[in-house]
């Protein structure tokens, strides 16, 4: 079973991407910021990350980046409510970059995306 981290600072949202995507056959592990997500990441490698990117402490592009800095082939799915970050350059050390919504069909396509094609 392939799993997915989300890294979402709203518990709401953090509930709705773990009901949804387990409905999708997935394993899903949550974290509510930064910190958590790095200290989960060294204990167990998930499959894909869903990341946030406005956060209280450790922003979701220092996440990012310190991701990359362990691992370049991780997929992570930036999910955030700002549209504007998309022209950030940092925001294409992403995979995706899904604008938040109610309606998880776009969400679920792009993981869909990746983990068909992973082992």
């Amino acid at each position: 079973m392939k799993r997915i981290l989300v890294v979402d600072d709203e518990e709401g949202i953090r509930l709705l991407y773990k009901e949804e995507l387990e409905e999708e056959g997935y394993e899903v592990e949550l974290a509510a910021g930064g910190e958590e997500a790095l200290q989960k990441l060294k204990r167990s490698k998930p499959d894909l990350i869903t990341l946030d990117l406005k956060m209280p402490g450790m922003g979701g592009l220092e996440v990012l980046e310190r991701i990359r800095e362990q691992d370049k082939e991780l997929p992570v799915v930036i999910c955030t409510a700002y549209g504007d970050y998309k022209r950030d350059l940092a925001t294409w050390a992403s995979d995706a970059y899904v604008v938040k919504s109610s309606d998880l069909t776009e969400l679920k396509q792009v993981i869909r995306g990746f983990l068909e094609n992973k082992g």
